[in-house]
């Protein structure tokens, strides 16, 4: 299992745009009809990744949790779909439907929206204030396959609980680790 650390985009970098299609719906979704009146939260996620399949079931969770709390959810696969057929559009409409995701699942075909947030590896959390300014960039918690830490998502939802209170996020933030994202 390779593991990828994410790049750790600049804290204040404004949130790229998007409008994909959700794998479940079909509806278009950007940056901003995703977002909510304090922030909203991209992550870069798949079907296939042992680091996404261990903590999937806590990422529909965090959806359940943080529903109409004020920061929106967008979850994004880029992975080349090709030579993964696992991370295909109807494979990641079956995971959501399985999981109960509460949010929009996103495919981005071309690859440009992972690309325009550096994402480099599965699962990437990218989390944006009200102003879509970035504020929390690193890892869900200190879980990993294997290593018998028990999946809490305290890193990301300690951010997000701040990011809701109007406090300040630390920035002494962890990179997430995962498989790299499956580039054409």
């Amino acid at each position: 299992m390779a593991r990828t650390e994410s790049a750790m985009l600049a804290l204040g970098t404004s949130a790229p745009d998007f409008a994909l299609a959700d794998v479940v719906t079909g509806n278009q979704v950007t940056a901003q009809t995703a977002a909510d009146a304090k922030g909203l939260l991209v992550l870069f996620i798949c079907r296939h990744c042992p680091f996404v399949k261990h903590l999937e079931t806590a990422l529909a969770q965090l959806g359940r949790d943080y529903a109409g709390k004020g920061v929106g959810i967008a979850a994004i696969s880029s992975n080349d779909a090709e030579n993964y057929p696992d991370d295909a559009p109807r494979s990641l409409a079956e995971q959501a439907r399985r999981l109960g995701f509460t949010f929009p699942y996103l495919y981005d075909e071309t690859q440009d929206i992972a690309r325009a947030y550096d994402a480099t590896c599965t699962p990437d959390f990218f989390l944006f204030d009200g102003g879509l300014k970035l504020v929390y960039r690193g890892q869900f918690d200190d879980s990993r396959p294997g290593n018998g830490l028990p999946v809490t998502g305290k890193d990301l939802r300690a951010a997000m609980d701040a990011l809701l209170a109007g406090k300040p996020i630390s920035s002494d933030q962890r990179p997430s680790i995962g498989c790299n994202i499956k580039w054409k």
